[in-house]
């Protein structure tokens, strides 16, 4: 009889809330790490096409009949040297500066690697929540959270690079929390 008291209290237990009680100074839960390769994608497909545009740009001075400062290749050179930065070191940089926090009443998202923004979102001022994919978001397991607020000035805050999962409980524990506070 003890065993079965036992189990009926471990399966009334609440699940594990994403919730937690942080502070501004709180190290930020880092994305999903997912999240690195889509950005390599990205920048890979911006560093192809900045590789092509440096292709054009040296193929149209050679083609031109005047004599060139600039030998040919080195324009190819200097933007294969710029999207092997775009692909290698960008993403990386990208990913290791988001992040955020969920405490009970709000949502902190913090980005940007030159202009960072620090973003709260108290959980009263929200009207409506949306959980995005993409094709390729959806092939690696990607969501992005989007709150949408009252007011004007940063009426959406969006929130990518989460698992699919954890954006799906995200958007229905903070659905909860509106609701209980409304009531």
């Amino acid at each position: 009889m003890g065993a079965n008291r036992q189990a009926s209290a471990a399966s009334q237990e609440p699940a594990p809330s994403i919730f937690s009680e942080v502070d501004d100074e709180a190290e930020l839960t880092k994305l999903h790490p997912n999240y690195k390769l889509l950005m390599r994608i990205g920048a890979v497909i911006l560093g192809f096409v900045i590789l092509v545009v440096g292709l054009a740009v040296d193929g149209a001075l050679q083609a031109e009949e005047v004599p060139m400062p600039i030998p040919f290749g080195v324009i190819t050179g200097l933007a294969t040297l710029l999207a092997l930065f775009i692909i290698i070191r960008i993403p990386l940089a990208r990913y290791n500066a988001r992040g955020y926090q969920i405490s009970r009443d709000r949502l902190r998202v913090v980005r940007g690697i030159m202009w960072r923004s620090d973003t709260i979102v108290p959980f009263g001022r929200i009207q409506h929540i949306d959980v995005d994919q993409g094709p390729i978001e959806r092939a690696l397991g990607l969501a992005t959270l989007t709150l949408h607020t009252a007011g004007s000035h940063n009426a959406s805050v969006s929130l990518p690079g989460l698992g699919h999962d954890l954006a799906v409980q995200m958007r229905e524990e903070i659905r909860a929390h509106i609701k209980r506070e409304s009531m």
